[in-house]
């Protein structure tokens, strides 16, 4: 396997993890690229379920180097709360877990803006996770952020905190109208012992890439989110900070694009969305709710129940347009085992007229009503299958006719279960 990235192709929470867990045995370096905190990764693996939200996942596999990367918002809390927690499970990160010194922070101001900010906004609210994920990459647009290499030189980081702590007690007070009570001295202390732990694997991760890649290396690259909640190209306002899409890898971490060969985009086969915004195939009925339970779709994040619906080909066709997607990770197929029909969206209507392409403006698609195929399910375990011929026929139809209306972007791999070993290869890279 050559150079790949992978992303999100709906709203996130597509199964991205296990994919890329799966994938990481044929790469060498995995590469987290985008997002903060705010994104939770799942991987199951021989019984042990491990929640990532600052590591990458492939840290699982003892001989892969991970790497967080500039296009990251920092968390050094959660990070070093997830190394902890490796640890005791008896996963060593030495040497091989590396923290990019252009990384932004996201500190205790952040998390304290987030918060007061929804709830100004009262039922108008986006439905961010508290993180602080927008005030961080906010700051690092309006180039008053700080970074990873900031916390070398510790009266260098004081002098920009204790500024950015002021303006944020002004903002959140006079703005905001919430109160920000925070102990700065106790802050400090406590980045300063967590600025002892940190700085081993602080380095210039973008040289280090470009450098391993040149040897051969293969890479492969981890996107959080999910292609609709990109700041550009997605569901915007009801979107996330950072660009999701395959083109921020390159940017994200500092090498070029030629570097890409493979772009895999992880699609659910059905839909679900966390947070607020438009849905047109949500379901809210037993339907509905017999996907969120067979699926277990609460976010790993926050807890929060996942609004669910029917596959959405329109959605899916401008992932593969804004993704350059050369290939599909089809995952949760298992949990369609019980249904007699199931139904996927062809196209939109809106104000009577047929629909194909995703609308940019979120007043179009909040009119959308999506038109439907019907199709007949298997209705039969198919969690211990082995190969793709396994698979019931109405499986292998159901698939094919996703296919069909996706551009034919060949098949990889399709998940049929949340087991590392509950995975079926297709059409290997």
């Amino acid at each position: 396997m050559s150079n790949a990235v992978i992303v999100g192709s709906q709203w996130g929470d597509e199964g991205k993890a296990k994919v890329i867990d799966y994938l990481t045995k044929r790469s060498d370096i995995i590469i987290r690229f985008q997002g903060g905190a705010n994104a939770g990764h799942t991987v199951i693996a021989e019984g042990q379920k491990f929640v990532f939200h600052m590591v990458p996942s492939g840290i699982m596999y003892k001989d892969k180097i991970c790497i967080i990367a500039n296009g990251v918002v920092f968390d050094a809390e959660q990070f070093l709360k997830e190394i902890d927690e490796l640890k005791t499970q008896g996963i060593s990160i030495d040497n091989r877990l590396f923290i990019s010194e252009t990384a932004h922070l996201v500190l205790p101001y952040h998390k304290a803006q987030d918060n007061a900010a929804e709830n100004l906004m009262g039922t108008g609210k986006i439905g961010t996770t508290g993180r602080g994920i927008g005030p961080a990459y906010a700051d690092k647009a309006a180039r008053n952020g700080i970074r990873v290499a900031d916390l070398v030189d510790w009266d260098l980081f004081t002098k920009k905190f204790e500024a950015n702590l002021e303006q944020k007690k002004r903002l959140i007070e006079s703005v905001y109208q919430s109160e920000l009570s925070l102990d700065k001295d106790a802050i400090l202390n406590h980045y300063k012992s967590i600025r002892n732990r940190l700085l081993p694997f602080i380095t210039d991760t973008g040289y280090y890439l470009f450098k391993e890649s040149r040897k051969g290396k293969k890479l492969l690259f981890e996107g959080a989110q999910g292609t609709f909640l990109d700041i550009d190209h997605g569901t915007y306002p009801f979107v996330t900070s950072s660009s999701t899409v395959s083109g921020c890898a390159a940017s994200g971490c500092g090498i070029g694009p030629s570097s890409i060969d493979y772009v895999i985009g992880i699609v659910k086969t059905y839909t679900t969305r966390v947070g607020n915004g438009p849905f047109p195939t949500e379901l809210n009925d037993s339907i509905g709710k017999q996907l969120q339970d067979e699926g277990g779709e609460f976010g790993a994040t926050t807890g929060r129940p996942r609004r669910c619906g029917w596959f959405d080909s329109v959605m899916i066709r401008k992932a593969v347009q804004v993704n350059g997607l050369n290939r599909f990770a089809l995952t949760k197929l298992d949990v369609l085992n019980k249904l007699d029909e199931i139904k996927i969206c062809t196209h939109y209507e809106i104000d009577g007229k047929k629909v194909d392409q995703f609308p940019s403006r979120i007043s179009m698609l909040e009119k959308a009503v999506p038109v439907y195929e019907s199709m007949e399910g298997w209705n039969c375990d198919i969690s211990e299958c082995k190969i793709f011929n396994d698979l019931p026929s109405k499986a292998h139809v159901y698939i094919k006719r996703i296919q069909e209306l996706c551009y034919n972007v060949p098949v990889l791999i399709v998940s049929i279960g949340p087991d590392r070993n509950q995975t079926i290869e297709v059409n290997p890279l």
